[in-house]
């Protein structure tokens, strides 16, 4: 009987060592599916993060790109003005010329206004005063610059032009030996 009991007794620990194994893989399967819960909020929270900084970024530069004027010509028009010949950029979105600012600067100082005035030149574009400006067309705009006077022979002043809170435009403007009316600068 006593033999039986041992052999008895042997069962029963082998058996409690099976099921101790068991419950250990167990609580290593639950520790690893846990883990890789984790991890999978971190990877898609940084997907996230990562796609709404793509997409700022990208609104970023399409905010800069609208409504930006791209001089095609500019032309001295008497000693204290310019005659600027312009379009938007393309994809830009319409605005009124009254929110396009210029600024002149030179040694002496700087001239600045807005587009107020601009006339169409194209067919689509409005004819004299326009009141909007639109993308694809062509327009004309007288800029005084009395501080920033065009006789002076060779020298170089800078034109910025920033269309709201939108695109900027910089474009230098060389004067030659000719500082006559009708003289092309850019």
């Amino acid at each position: 009987m006593v033999k039986n009991m041992k052999r008895n007794e042997m069962k029963n620990e082998n058996s409690d060592n099976l099921a101790a194994m068991g419950i250990g893989a167990m609580i290593v399967f639950i520790a690893l599916i846990l883990v890789a819960a984790v991890a999978s909020a971190v990877i898609i929270q940084t997907a996230e993060k990562l796609q709404q900084n793509a997409q700022s970024t990208g609104d970023q530069a399409q905010d800069q790109m609208a409504s930006k004027v791209m001089p095609l010509s500019i032309v001295i028009q008497t000693g204290t003005s310019l005659r600027m010949t312009f379009e938007l950029a393309p994809g830009s979105e319409s605005i009124t010329p009254g929110d396009v600012a210029f600024s002149v600067i030179c040694a002496a100082g700087t001239d600045a206004g807005t587009l107020n005035g601009a006339d169409g030149v194209s067919a689509n574009a409005g004819g004299a005063g326009v009141a909007v400006l639109l993308p694809g067309q062509i327009y004309v705009v007288t800029l005084n610059v009395g501080t920033c006077q065009t006789g002076t022979p060779n020298v170089n002043h800078y034109l910025t032009l920033a269309a709201g809170n939108a695109g900027f435009t910089y474009e230098v403007l060389s004067y030659g030996a000719d500082t006559t009316s009708g003289t092309v600068v850019v």
